[in-house]
Formats: C-alpha cells, sequence, structure tokens
C-alpha cells in the first residue's frame, strides 16, 4: 500500500467521525429549540395565562403577542395578564395589540400588571385591557407624539401634524376611557401636552373629579352664588404605606405629559391595586393557581436580536468588507457570497420586524444600478456614483426608521421614537464603516504575519522583488544615441550600437533613419528624443 493510498484511508475515518457529530449536533439543537424557555409552564395547567410584554413594541413583538394570545384562548385561559415593562415603541404596532385585546371574547378577562413601567404604547396598551394593576416603584403614562429637533430637544410641530400624529392615538385612548371607565381629561393628559387638569373635591359630600383650568376657575377661583362650594384636593392615601401623602396641583400642567406613580395611577381611578409578585397578583384577581406564562419563542427572540444595533452593525462590517474583497480580487466568490448573505439578513431583519418598507429596497436597487454604472460604463467618478452611493446609505438608513401612522412616506418625523431610530441609524452605519475601514487595513498589515497564515497568505513583497529586471543592461543608457529602425509612432524601435531596442518618442512622429537620443528609463520604457540633421 503505497503513501497514497495511506493518507485517502486515513483522511476518510475523522471525515466520517465529524459527519457524525454533526448529525448529533443538529438532533440537540432541534431538541432545544422545541424545550420551553426558561420560566415558561408548558399550556394548559392553569385558568389564567400571563403574557409578558418587555422592550421595545415592534412588528415582531405584536405577532408574538398574537400567537400567544391564540395559544392562551387554545389552552382555555380566562384570565390573560399582560406584563408590561416597556419604554413604548412603534404607534402602529400598538395599535394592533390593542384591537387584540379589545376583541377577546366577552368571558376572558384582560389585566395590565405594570411591572415595571408602561411608558408611551405601553400605557397605550395598558388602558385597553379591562383592570390594570400596578407593582411597587412602577409608573404609567407619557405617551404623546412629539418632534425631537437635530440639536436633541423638543419642537413644535406645525397642527396639521400634531392633528395627523395624535388622531389615532387620541382615539384609542378615548375608546380605552369609555370602556373602562377612566377619567377622560386624564386620558388625554397622557397625549397632549397643552392642556391642564385640577383634581377637585366636594365640601360637602366628598365628591372628586378632575376638571381643566377654566371649569376649576368657575368652581374654586371665581364661584357663582349659591353654587356647590369646592376646593382642590390636598391630599391622598398612599396604598402603599397607608399614609397621607400631598397631591401636586395642577396634577398635570401644560407643560408637562401625565406620568403617574404606582401611587397616583390607584388614587385617580386607572389601576385597581399593587400587586408585589405573582403571588400576590393571583391573590387580587382571585386565581386559584399561578397563571401560565406565554414567554416569546426562540425564533421571535432570533428575529428581534438580529434587529439589534450591535447585531446590524457586524452584518454591515461583514457585507463591507466582503464586498471590498471581492472588488479587489474578482473569482473568489466566498468574500462576494458572504457579503451578499450578510446583506440579505441585514435587510430581512427589519422587514420581519416591520421596520423597512417598500421604498427603502427600490432607493437601494437604484442606488446599486447608479453605482454599477459609474464603475463598470462611466469613466471616472461623477454625479452618477456621488448618487448611487447617497441612494444606499439612505436606504440603509431607512431600514432603521419605522414608518409613522398617518403619516407620508418620505415626511419629517413627528414622533420622537422615529427620531430616536433615525440617530441609531446613524451611528451604527457610521460607526460600522470606521470600524471596517479599519479593520481592513489592519488585516492587509497583519495577516501575513500570523504564525498560523504565514502558509497561506503570502506576505506583501519588498522593494527589491517588485523592482523590474532590466531588459537592456548596459545599452540605451540615459544620454545615448541610436538611429531608428522603425518609424515611431511615438512607438517603434532603434539601433544602438548591434542591438536593436523598443524605444518611445515623447508623442512625435520620427521617421526611420533618424538618430534619437536616450531622454529617461521608466521600467521597461526607453524614452527618446529626435536629433537635429546637423548634431
Amino acid at each position: 500500500m503505497n503513501r497514497r493510498d495511506l493518507f485517502a484511508r486515513a483522511s476518510r475515518r475523522p471525515l466520517r467521525g465529524r459527519r457524525r457529530r454533526l448529525v448529533a449536533l443538529g438532533v440537540m439543537t432541534l431538541l432545544l429549540w422545541t424545550v420551553p424557555l426558561p420560566g415558561q409552564t408548558p399550556p394548559g395547567s392553569g385558568q389564567a395565562a400571563l403574557v409578558p410584554i418587555r422592550g421595545e413594541i415592534t412588528d415582531v413583538l405584536r405577532d408574538s403577542i398574537e400567537r400567544r394570545l391564540e395559544q392562551a384562548r387554545a389552552d382555555g385561559a380566562t384570565t390573560i395578564i399582560f406584563e408590561m415593562d416597556t419604554p413604548g415603541g412603534m404607534v402602529t404596532s400598538a395599535l394592533d395589540i390593542c384591537r387584540m385585546i379589545k376583541n377577546l371574547p366577552a368571558d376572558v378577562r384582560s389585566v395590565a400588571w405594570v411591572h415595571h413601567e408602561a411608558y408611551s404604547a405601553g400605557a397605550m396598551i395598558s388602558l385597553a385591557c379591562n383592570q390594570i394593576l400596578m407593582s411597587a416603584g412602577s409608573a404609567i403614562g407619557d405617551c404623546a407624539p412629539i418632534m425631537v429637533g437635530p440639536a436633541g430637544g423638543v419642537e413644535e410641530m406645525s397642527e396639521r401634524i400634531t392633528a395627523k400624529a395624535e388622531s389615532p392615538v387620541l382615539q384609542e385612548f378615548r375608546d380605552s376611557a369609555q370602556r373602562n371607565g377612566y377619567d377622560l381629561r386624564l386620558s388625554r393628559a397622557m397625549v397632549k401636552i397643552d392642556e391642564e387638569v385640577w383634581w377637585l373635591e366636594h365640601l360637602e359630600t366628598a365628591e372628586r373629579k378632575f376638571v381643566d383650568a377654566s371649569e376649576k376657575a368657575k368652581l374654586i377661583d371665581e364661584p357663582e352664588e349659591g353654587q356647590a362650594a369646592w376646593k382642590l384636593v390636598a391630599t391622598f392615601v398612599d396604598p402603599l404605606t397607608g399614609k397621607e401623602i400631598s397631591t401636586k396641583q395642577p396634577v398635570d400642567s401644560a407643560k408637562e405629559l401625565l406620568t403617574m406613580s404606582q401611587s397616583e395611577a390607584i388614587a385617580f381611578g386607572f389601576a385597581q391595586g399593587i400587586a408585589a409578585d405573582l403571588d400576590d397578583l393571583a391573590e387580587r384577581l382571585g386565581l386559584s393557581s399561578l397563571p401560565v406564562y406565554h414567554q416569546i419563542s426562540r425564533w421571535e427572540q432570533l428575529a428581534m436580536w438580529l434587529n439589534s444595533p450591535l447585531v446590524r452593525g457586524v452584518l454591515f462590517m461583514v457585507m463591507i468588507a466582503g464586498a471590498y474583497i471581492e472588488y479587489q480580487s474578482p473569482g473568489l466568490i466566498i468574500p462576494g457570497a458572504v457579503a451578499l448573505i450578510a446583506l440579505v439578513i441585514f435587510l430581512g431583519g427589519p422587514y420581519i420586524a416591520g421596520l423597512a418598507n417598500i421604498w427603502t429596497i427600490v432607493l437601494l436597487v437604484i442606488g446599486l444600478i447608479l453605482l454599477a454604472l459609474e464603475i463598470f460604463v462611466i469613466p471616472g467618478f461623477g454625479i452618477a456614483g456621488i448618487l448611487g452611493v447617497a441612494l444606499i446609505l439612505v436606504a440603509f438608513i431607512g431600514t432603521f426608521v419605522p414608518a409613522e401612522p398617518e403619516m407620508p412616506t418620505f415626511s419629517w418625523p413627528a414622533m420622537e421614537g422615529t427620531w430616536t431610530a433615525l440617530k441609531t441609524g446613524v451611528i451604527v452605519l457610521s460607526s460600522s464603516l470606521v470600524i471596517a475601514v479599519i479593520g481592513l487595513m489592519l488585516l492587509a498589515r497583519y495577516l501575513p504575519e500570523l504564525p498560523g497564515v504565514r502558509g497561506v497568505v503570502l506576505a506583501g513583497p519588498d522593494g527589491a522583488a517588485l523592482a523590474l529586471e532590466d531588459p537592456y543592461p548596459g545599452i540605451a543608457l540615459v544620454g545615448d544615441v541610436g538611429v531608428v529602425v522603425g518609424d515611431l509612432k511615438p512607438g517603434g524601435t532603434a539601433r544602438f550600437g548591434t542591438e536593436v531596442v523598443d524605444v518611445q518618442s515623447q508623442g512625435e512622429y520620427v521617421g526611420a533613419g533618424l538618430r534619437v537620443q536616450v531622454l529617461k528609463r521608466e521600467g521597461r520604457n526607453v524614452i527618446v528624443r529626435p536629433l537635429p540633421d546637423e548634431a
């Protein structure tokens, strides 16, 4: 048996072993993806379901909530608890979630457990539920669409933009207030920033109500004769400590949005109590057992992970590096394929999450076409190339920016979340581009010197290796005179002594038989000039 057969036999053994290990790894991966997440109880073991809503509200989370609601209903849950811990997110996604909650059957009770915050879209979802419970140290409110300027400050919006941005949000809050008995003025105060709300108490009946500034002036500042007497509510009972605490008046000023602590939410009639943990929550809701967790699936977690700024930044760096390597070394295929896969994931993640729109793809395609025309068709780098690069960058940044309800596609952002997403996109792309350029420079400089790579990647040649061999050693040196053999047009041949040398004139025509003198040597090129006849 020769050495080739021995090598072939030895190489086949570990290959079979690797195949078995790969198959085992694939089976284990499938099993892990089918096992419930930590903290998730198998369905069908309780009368209540707990659906956590954590982090930013996106279309991925909306679809996940829809799936979990269907699962909870299929398991026979009659109480569905939404554990709220979110700073807000996309208004369109939140509106869809509110509709899901309100379309639940009449025999299903929906409860929002604010644990620990429900701001913006989170407050909207909480008010859509039949009941709200708070946890200790929790807060709810602040759901106004505002415009954030380039410097980061809040700017005044035009009446038309304000009306468009606020209309669906106000309608949703108004509907929830009417359904669940919340005060309309306080509900509006979470959305509108120019309205005052005061809390009054009747001196005789102890009735309490919320009024605007004009009604407060009529009842307290300038009461009519014979009118019932009212006063400002000075204190209310803290449900956590049982002590009297002072009331801030007005409870919502014209310069702020209503944001309530757990105690204020109970005192103002939004929340029905405080639940510190799951046991307390089950007791307050009269459940015979703890609610069943319905967590987000791993595939949904993967979609959210792909949309995280860090992951998208890495994908953008991989895309830039792969495209550059493929452009510099055509035919390698692997760098170009890696860049294409990174591009597909970079664009596919936002579509899954509902961030990217069709216009981003249109701009990207147009930009790539213009850039290709500039590189392969139009000489130089001009308007087409600059416009192509600009459209590509706008398309990439657009994948970070969600659509705003009832707003034109290319309108100026009107909501704080839109501005935040826009700034995130600019920061991620610019920083990733800088890191990719630095990484490519370091890779080209130090990769060939690494111990494990020296035998695979050749180091760059030095000056001596790059120096071209002189084809005419000792012949046709600078200042030498020869005779043209073949006409110079401007290239041709000239005889120097007994040797015929390829030479070039400086652009002029030089006929055969005329004498020429060597001006300079540029690598393998010999540059000459004609001499006058009398020379």
